[in-house]
């Protein structure tokens, strides 16, 4: 018996492979707000929802600090104290490494979890303004903070 030579096409090369996909985290968020056409792209390792030009929620399901896992708000620090009326797990993301953070995380370990998600996603349908940010679009305070740069470290 003789062997048959394989040809090149029928030797499978693993680096020529589509990557398999991550499965979506919390994907139930984005069925939830569906009516708004959102948008995704990938952030951090994780998962970002735009609607129209504003990022309003990222979605999180990592093994590196777990404490991080959940949905993520897009908000400002102003709007804090109403939004933990609403979400009261609702505290800073720890990840980024500062004590107060205008993100907000609903944590996927909360009691409350996807009760809360689900509520963050009636008030994106409803536009509420506390959720959502323009990429790049600058705040005051960060105005303030880019004057004091030299010329050399001035943004373009």
């Amino acid at each position: 018996m003789t062997k048959r030579k394989r040809s090149s096409e029928e030797v499978l090369d693993a680096s020529m492979l589509p990557k398999p996909r991550k499965p979506i985290p919390h994907a139930f968020v984005l069925d939830a707000i569906s009516g708004l056409s959102p948008y995704t792209r990938p952030m951090f390792g994780c998962l970002a929802i735009y609607v129209k030009e504003k990022i309003v929620l990222i979605l999180r399901d990592k093994p590196t600090n777990p404490a991080d896992n959940g949905v993520w708000l897009a908000t400002t620090q102003e709007h804090h104290r109403s939004l933990r009326r609403e979400f009261p797990n609702m505290r800073s993301i720890q990840v980024l490494g500062k004590a107060v953070t205008g993100w907000q995380v609903l944590p996927v370990d909360a009691p409350d979890f996807e009760s809360a998600a689900l509520r963050a996603c009636e008030l994106v349908l409803a536009g509420d303004p506390r959720i959502g940010k323009i990429p790049g679009a600058r705040t005051p305070k960060s105005r303030s903070k880019a004057a004091g740069r030299s010329s050399k470290q001035k943004r373009l």
